[in-house]
């Protein structure tokens, strides 16, 4: 039960992201780049292009930045779900087996070691 609440927490938690990174993606389109659209009289095309070409620059730069970093965040955010919560709870045997790590150095230094006897 614990494992199935903990499941549902984690993706819970990578829909809540994803959510806020659509409305948060709205509300830039909204609150900066119809800002020429809104304030310029309907029937002036030339004045909301050129509003429109001078707000497109800093409305690219803060809707990438603030995005691109809820992007990252959730990308690490799966990946450590993954990691964590998938292998903890299907492959992972805390047995008191010490951890030793791949090393290329110590295999070369076995080998020779048997060439020379």
């Amino acid at each position: 039960m614990l494992g199935a609440v903990s499941n549902t927490a984690s993706y819970l938690r990578l829909w809540a992201l994803s959510l806020a990174h659509s409305q948060l993606a709205l509300v830039f389109l909204q609150q900066i780049l119809q800002v020429p659209w809104n304030t310029f009289p309907q029937d002036s095309i030339a004045a909301q292009t050129v509003g429109s070409f001078i707000i497109w620059f800093p409305f690219m730069a803060v809707t990438f930045g603030v995005l691109m970093l809820m992007d990252v965040l959730e990308c690490f955010l799966h990946t450590l779900r993954l990691h964590w919560v998938e292998f903890q709870n299907k492959f992972f045997k805390g047995a008191g087996y010490v951890y030793l790590p791949f090393d290329c150095e110590d295999i070369f230094q076995k080998q020779i070691d048997r060439e020379v006897k």
